[in-house]
């Protein structure tokens, strides 16, 4: 595979098409095409674009019951959730083929097999020949995301050998935890897409951390969302009433493998970020820190990652 080692990358900014996984998607192929036009060879979206990360909805949950218009709004969330595969896969992916770049990006997810009853918040990674290289479902939600998403297990852990690169990623606040990000390291982890909902300023630290940290480039992707954008069917619609109009402020960045801001957070506004990348930079940032090789300390430390994907039942011969 030849390496480009200069290449532009795109970080998408933009709200999700709430409750509407036919839009979502086509949103989503319209800021490919637009991302397309300025060359970018990797296109990033933020955590659960498709059909949303449902920010202040609490599904008529409180400690001890769950109510039926909850159940509802749950069942909604379902029903325009996705499989992957599947037709909105398909459509993805032939943008991704048109605009001949990688695409990564946050979809909540309904498994194909098996029980369906149950989501992923997930990461899915698309070729510049449109086909669905695989996905990374996040190991563990925070908070109330606990109620509506399921545990990803080790087995989509990937990070996949690009002519940019070596691409993963980790969702949200899985990157607070470090035998995660440790695993991303030694698995060569060049280009680190961190999709979020997390808008703090707190969070923009974490990116320069975890570029520092690994020696790579870090893609962070947020959204830019308003109480406006949120369907006025669903039970929870009252409970926004006291909640500011803008949900999510963004703060989408990139940031280097110094740990140097090589694109700002921007706050406030629908946007997609650009920068030009150079894999050479990797390398002089290791001159004097490689976390995974000549920094680490295998004698003392080890980590086991179990890459398993775990059944709860295991048929026989």
């Amino acid at each position: 595979m030849t390496k480009s080692t200069k290449f532009k990358v795109a970080v998408v900014q933009a709200g999700s098409e709430i409750m509407d996984k036919e839009k979502g998607v086509a949103k989503t192929v319209c800021l490919i095409q637009e991302a397309a036009t300025q060359q970018a060879s990797i296109i990033v979206f933020p955590e659960a674009f498709i059909p949303a990360y449902p920010r202040g909805m609490s599904f008529g949950a409180v400690v001890g019951s769950r109510d039926s218009e909850g159940r509802k709004d749950f069942r909604q969330y379902w029903d325009n959730s996705i499989t992957a595969p599947g037709p909105e896969t398909q459509a993805i992916g032939k943008a991704a083929k048109q605009a001949g770049a990688y695409v990564v990006i946050g979809v909540i997810e309904k498994d194909s097999t098996g029980s369906q009853g149950t989501l992923y918040c997930t990461v899915l990674f698309f070729g510049p020949d449109g086909e669905l290289l695989g996905k990374h479902r996040k190991l563990k939600p925070t908070g109330s995301e606990r109620l509506i998403w399921g545990q990803g297990d080790g087995s989509t852990l990937p990070v996949f050998e690009t002519p940019y690169g070596r691409l993963g990623a980790l969702i949200c606040w899985e990157n607070y935890m470090p035998l995660a990000r440790a695993a991303m390291y030694d698995k060569g982890i060049q280009i680190y897409v961190m999709p979020t909902a997390d808008g703090r300023d707190t969070w923009t630290s974490t990116v320069r951390h975890v570029a520092a940290e690994g020696r790579c480039f870090v893609l962070s992707c947020n959204q830019y969302s308003t109480k406006s954008m949120y369907p006025e069917a669903i039970s929870s619609r009252a409970e926004f009433q006291e909640l500011p109009e803008e949900m999510s402020r963004g703060g989408s960045c990139i940031a280097g493998p110094l740990g140097e801001l090589i694109v700002e957070p921007v706050y406030g506004e629908e946007t997609i970020l650009y920068a030009e990348l150079d894999l050479d930079q990797i390398v002089e940032g290791q001159f004097d820190f490689d976390v995974a090789g000549h920094y680490a300390r295998p004698d003392i430390f080890q980590l086991t990652v179990n890459e398993k994907a775990q059944k709860n039942v295991v048929w026989g011969n």
